[in-house]
């Protein structure tokens, strides 16, 4: 199927439809359901749409589409050592960015340098405090080294973009996160190279040809924006797109039809109320274990997921992390209005509605949190559910001076994923911004001790066991009101070919190989 024969002006337009290369042309929505539409592009302040920007930035490593080992991206291969304290990384030779500029070690040294600084707004700058020196051996070989055994750098590099110095070194870090260069004219080394974005709309790339690991079999690539998920699915149903992530209740439109495949997995995502920690209702840990004895979890997950979640006791749902003795919170709303009795609820907040922000603006949000609205207003707490879009909810969460009357408590995700320290950047003291994303400002030291004693743990059983202790004490202090972990569905015509998505936290850090997608005519 070419784009002519999607009739492209009803798609994007007529003069979008003409600038777009002859060809073969992937129309997506890469950035449909959690995560949405960006609003900024700097993939250094990113935590979804990877599925996206690897197909026009990469990374040293990247996960197996299983997530079972690392592979190489632009790092054709490493070595690690004393302890995880040391990394060498060596580049595969040949490399270019897309302006046609060679990537040297110097470019590594650069992004590591821009994703440990607090100034450019990343989101690693916390995982990275214990960097102690990057050396430039060559122009293909760089060592890293850190104060302290990092055992979970590797994991860190599967989101973390390598960035061209050449270009982006005369932007001072502290302009760098809204500087229009990402959504303007980015150059990275991926097999698409960006060719345009219309605010709101889509973003097009084309093909590179002098990529690395072999000319594109497409000729670009289209991101369309939805305001639904709904409107999604429509599209791809009408063939103006050919994939898309969808939620549970659009599934039956397409699992029996031949012209689609369901891809259907865990999302590795734990979904849970946060509790924003400078809210004086929230400082009595009666109140947050009242939450979760009034919300009936399983009738949600039965009657709005249709089954297609698992319920999550903790940030956890691997059950090598799951320790033996968590509390499962039954639904009990007469054990919640007595908890509410004991915290002296109608003196901390009496009958005042308790906004709940939200990124995800789909239907089926809305439905989930109207269920907890009417369940948590048997018990005396009213809640008033706000879903905005992504950029919206950033800037009232990264405000510089945040009003936590404004988010008190957030309905949102956290990946665990392959590698369980990802949630520390959410749960960790040492990761309030800027320098990780605990914008609830969790501040439990048991927490943040184990995630540090559990980044320097070589040994794997004793760092289980380290994690295992975060789950429990997660469980037991609620920072958050853990919910489910949904499954997570992506549909792709089968027209196109060689096709990689699998359903995973931040739309995927894996090894897809987008140069070798194509579409069957």
């Amino acid at each position: 199927m070419t784009l002519a024969m999607m009739t492209p002006p009803a798609l994007l337009g007529t003069a979008a439809a003409s600038a777009l290369p002859a060809g073969q042309v992937l129309i997506g929505g890469f950035d449909v359901g959690p995560g949405g539409l960006p609003g900024k592009f700097d993939p250094l302040t990113a935590t979804a749409g990877f599925t996206w920007y690897n197909t026009y930035f990469e990374t040293l490593v990247l996960y197996n589409p299983g997530f079972t080992h690392f592979v190489g991206a632009l790092a054709k291969n490493w070595t690690t050592a004393q302890g995880g304290r040391s990394y060498t990384f060596h580049l595969r030779p040949g490399v270019l960015w897309q302006d046609g500029e060679p990537l040297t070690a110097q470019d590594v040294k650069f992004t590591l340098e821009l994703a440990s600084n607090p100034a450019t707004g990343s989101i690693f700058s916390g995982r990275l405090s214990d960097l102690q020196s990057i050396s430039v051996v060559g122009k293909d070989t760089v060592t890293v080294r850190f104060s302290r055994p990092d055992v979970n750098f590797l994991d860190l590099l599967t989101k973390l973009m390598i960035l061209p110095q050449h270009l982006l070194a005369s932007i001072p870090p502290s302009q760098l996160a809204q500087s229009n260069w990402w959504y303007t004219h980015p150059i990275g080394t991926g097999p698409f190279q960006f060719v345009k974005y219309v605010p709101g709309q889509y973003v097009q790339l084309k093909a590179f040809p002098e990529y690395w690991g072999g000319k594109p079999k497409l000729s670009g690539l289209v991101n369309r924006y939805f305001k639904t998920v709904a409107s999604a699915a429509e599209a791809l149903k009408a063939g103006s797109i050919q994939f898309t992530y969808v939620n549970p209740d659009n599934v039956s439109t397409f699992a029996h039809d031949p012209k689609f495949r369901v891809i259907a997995g865990p999302s590795y995502v734990v979904n849970y109320l946060g509790f924003n920690a400078r809210a004086p209702m929230f400082k009595s840990r009666l109140v947050r274990e009242a939450f979760m004895y009034a919300i009936d979890r399983k009738q949600i997950v039965d009657s709005l997921y249709g089954g297609a979640a698992t319920l999550a006791d903790c940030p956890y749902v691997a059950p090598a992390l799951l320790g033996s003795s968590l509390n499962s919170y039954p639904y009990d709303p007469t054990k919640a209005k007595e908890l509410l009795a004991q915290a002296g609820w109608s003196q901390l907040n009496g009958s005042k509605p308790i906004p709940v922000l939200t990124y995800y603006d789909d239907q089926l949000t809305a439905n989930v949190l109207s269920a907890m609205q009417a369940m948590l207003a048997q018990v005396g707490i009213d809640i008033a559910p706000r879903q905005v879009d992504v950029a919206t909810y950033n800037s009232i969460i990264l405000a510089s001076h945040p009003d936590w009357r404004k988010f008190p408590i957030v309905f949102a995700g956290l990946q665990d994923g392959p590698d369980p320290s990802s949630v520390a950047v959410g749960l960790s003291a040492n990761n309030f911004p800027p320098r990780g994303a605990n914008f609830l400002h969790v501040n439990i030291p048991e927490l943040t001790k184990l995630f540090t004693e559990a980044g320097s743990t070589t040994a794997l059983s004793a760092q289980t066991h380290l994690y295992r202790q975060v789950c429990a004490e997660v469980n037991r202090q609620l920072p958050w009101a853990p919910m489910w972990v949904a499954t997570r569905y992506g549909v792709v015509s089968t027209s196109v070919k060689n096709f990689v998505w699998t359903p995973s936290p931040g739309g995927g850090a894996y090894a897809a190989m987008p140069q070798d997608w194509s579409l069957s005519r």
